[in-house]
């Protein structure tokens, strides 16, 4: 009996993951698949999440100090405002070289690039242009 409901749960959970188009985190994968089984436990989400990253059916990224899932092998790039923390995703091509100086199996490339966003950088520009004394003698 137990065997068949961890099998509608994990049928579940499948079908639930299928749905995603893009990254999703375990969170997200349990508040869909609770609403087909409100007993599913999100520790049941994890172990099913860590048994297909092993057996390479998704594929985990860090985003925002947690872990997301994605069933396609994509590249994943972070734009990281150093003045505000404001995280943003960014599409970024023809980073395939990596792959070619890298003589490892990569599976996919995660790369977090930091600096000041356009907000901010105005902010400042708007702040020092306002805040110039000019003295004439």
């Amino acid at each position: 009996m137990k065997k068949s409901r961890n099998t509608r749960q994990k049928e579940i959970i499948y079908k639930e993951i299928d749905k995603f188009k893009k990254f999703f985190n375990a969170e997200e994968l349990h508040k869909e698949a609770v609403k087909k089984d409100k007993n599913l436990g999100i520790a049941t989400i994890y172990r099913i999440l860590k048994n297909m990253k092993e057996k390479n059916k998704l594929h985990s990224y860090i985003c925002d100090r947690k872990t997301i899932y994605s069933k396609e092998n994509k590249n994943h790039y972070h734009f990281i405002c150093e003045k505000c923390g404001k995280i943003e995703h960014i599409n970024l091509d023809k980073l395939d070289f990596l792959k070619k100086n890298i003589n490892r199996d990569i599976c996919h490339i995660q790369i977090d690039i930091s600096g000041i966003c356009d907000k901010c950088k105005f902010s400042d520009e708007d702040s020092l242009a306002n805040s110039k004394v000019f003295s004439f003698h």
